[in-house]
C-alpha cells in the first residue's frame, strides 16, 4: 500500500480522515469514528448473526477488552499487558459504575478462566461456564450471560467515547488515544520497504 492516507481504519473513515479530525482537534468526529470502528468490528458480527453463540460473543468481547484498554490507557500494544488490561478495564468499570464492573474483584480469574481458556483451549477453564440467558454473573457457579456481557461491552464503548467527548483535548484520555492512534497508523505502513 503506497498511499495509505487511503486505508479504512472504519467502514467510512480513512487514515487521511482521521488525521483531518486531529487536525481540526474534532472530538465528536473521533468519538463517532472509535464507537463506529467496534461497533463494525466486535459488536455487529455478533449482533448480526443468525446463529448465535455464547462461547464467540465471549471471545470477541475478550478482544474488545484489550483494544478498548489499548486505546484507554495509550499502549501501543497489549503484548504482555494483557492480564494489565482486563484488571484495569473491570476497575474502570466499577469506579463508574458500569454493568461489567462486578467482575473487577475476579479480575484474574476472569482473565485466566475466560479470556485464556477460549484464546489458548478454545473453551473456558477454572470452573466458568458460558450462557445466554440468566442474570449477567451467578457467581456461585462461575457463568456469565453472554448476552448481558455484550450489553456491558457496549454500555463501556458509549461510556468512553462520552468521556472523550467530555474532556479536554489535552487530558489524558485524548493524549492515549492520539498515541494508540500513531501506533495504529504506523502498523498500516507495509515493513517490507
Amino acid at each position: 500500500i503506497k498511499d495509505i492516507e487511503n486505508v479504512r481504519l472504519s467502514k467510512k473513515i480513512t487514515i487521511n480522515n482521521y488525521l483531518e479530525f486531529e487536525k481540526n482537534r474534532d472530538k465528536e468526529k473521533i468519538a463517532k469514528f472509535l464507537k463506529e470502528r467496534f461497533t463494525e468490528r466486535y459488536i455487529s458480527p455478533i449482533k448480526n448473526s443468525k446463529q448465535k453463540s455464547g462461547f464467540a460473543i465471549m471471545a470477541l468481547s475478550c478482544l474488545m477488552i484489550e483494544a478498548l484498554e489499548s486505546f484507554r490507557k495509550g499502549w501501543e500494544t497489549t503484548d504482555k499487558k494483557s492480564r494489565k488490561a482486563f484488571r484495569s478495564f473491570f476497575e474502570y468499570a466499577s469506579d463508574n459504575n458500569l454493568k461489567l464492573g462486578i467482575f473487577h474483584k475476579i479480575a484474574d480469574d476472569f482473565y485466566r478462566g475466560v479470556r485464556c481458556g477460549l484464546l489458548h483451549q478454545a473453551e473456558t477453564t477454572n470452573g466458568w461456564r458460558i450462557m445466554r440467558k440468566g442474570v449477567l454473573f451467578d457467581e456461585s457457579s462461575k457463568t456469565i450471560n453472554a448476552n448481558k456481557f455484550l450489553e456491558g461491552i457496549e454500555e463501556y464503548l458509549d461510556f468512553y467515547c462520552q468521556e472523550l467527548k467530555k474532556s479536554d483535548w489535552n487530558d489524558k484520555i485524548w493524549k492515549n488515544l492520539r498515541n494508540k492512534m500513531k501506533a495504529i497508523i504506523r502498523n498500516c505502513k507495509r515493513g517490507d520497504k
